[in-house]
């Protein structure tokens, strides 16, 4: 079920196109990858849909209705620029922020309380900002970003300044979140936690969206039909009943098994059938289809639409 919509945004900034008839869709409690190199348009999208600035042509659908002013409330930012103020406290300036988003400040008070225990950053709650670390401040505008329990939360490379264990505990937070109810919008390079927590994706290069839909949908797309299987002992001038249907990329000997990487050629041929044309050949160890990651795709996606361009 759809949450929050896109519909043919354009944008345009003096002779710059920044979007060119971009259409998105959200579905209710999942994971969306906003993703695209820098300067492709992301940043503008998020800006319209946060309402700092409006579109030239096209609308924001949130729950089924157009976006207003007031449902500013119902969303949660965190940029990727920080924006906290350095010379205030940090319990001070949390609470502001909560307030800001329509907290009350007992309310404010007691929910930041439970978070910065369960950060284990209760020490920082009298220290100023400038005092912390890239890493902490972005745990504190993390904080503040969930704390009013928005519908929709947009995290703009959320873990930029982490290191891998705390990059990995704001993973978890944002998956506990989604389990929740909650609609999140993640933009980020790191293709690989693209892989691990987004359930869609849309791919935006040159103002343009150039790829979209399921992350199963997306690999199904560009995978390239290509298997590797680990046998157990020698393959020697062996005979395949399949052979003309495929073709052998690799073949390797590790210890006392062989490694074979081969790219099915004939469409009609079935994993079954790869399969059953390879069990006279020895003890099958495993057998896996080589799927591209999303760097994988990202790239090869972005540097074909590239080349159109340039042909333009």
């Amino acid at each position: 079920m759809s949450f929050f919509q896109t519909e043919d945004i354009h944008k345009s900034f003096a002779n710059h196109v920044a979007l060119s008839g971009v259409s998105i869709d959200v579905k209710q409690g999942s994971v969306f990858g906003l993703l695209g190199p820098n300067g492709a348009g992301k940043t503008t999208l998020i800006r319209i849909i946060n309402q700092i600035t409006a579109p030239d042509k096209g609308q924001v659908i949130l729950n089924g209705k157009p976006l207003s002013p007031s449902d500013i409330r119902k969303i949660g930012y965190l940029p990727e620029e920080r924006g906290l103020y350095k010379k205030m406290k940090v319990g001070e300036q949390a609470i502001y922020l909560a307030q800001l988003k329509g907290l009350s400040k007992q309310d404010a008070i007691k929910k930041l309380k439970y978070w910065f225990e369960k950060f284990e950053i209760t020490a920082w709650w009298d220290k100023k900002v400038e005092e912390l670390s890239k890493g902490m401040q972005q745990k504190i505008q993390f904080i503040v970003t969930i704390l009013h329990e928005p519908e929709l939360l947009i995290f703009d490379e959320p873990f930029s300044g982490f290191d891998p264990i705390n990059a990995n505990l704001l993973k978890s937070e944002i998956l506990d979140l989604k389990d929740k109810g909650a609609t999140i919008i993640f933009s980020t390079h790191n293709m690989g936690s693209v892989e691990e927590i987004c359930d869609d994706i849309a791919l935006i290069n040159n103002s343009k969206k150039i790829l979209g839909g399921s992350m199963r949908e997306v690999k199904k797309q560009f995978k390239t039909d290509k298997y590797q299987i680990i046998f157990d002992g020698e393959i020697n001038g062996f005979e395949l009943s399949l052979r003309h249907q495929y073709k052998i990329l690799d073949n390797n000997k590790e210890d006392d098994r062989t490694i074979l990487t081969l790219q099915v050629t004939d469409k009609s041929v079935s994993t079954n059938d790869l399969i059953q044309s390879l069990l006279p050949v020895g003890k099958i160890l495993s057998f896996n289809e080589i799927v591209p990651n999303m760097n994988d795709i990202f790239i090869k996606v972005v540097g074909e639409n590239k080349e159109e361009q340039s042909h333009e």
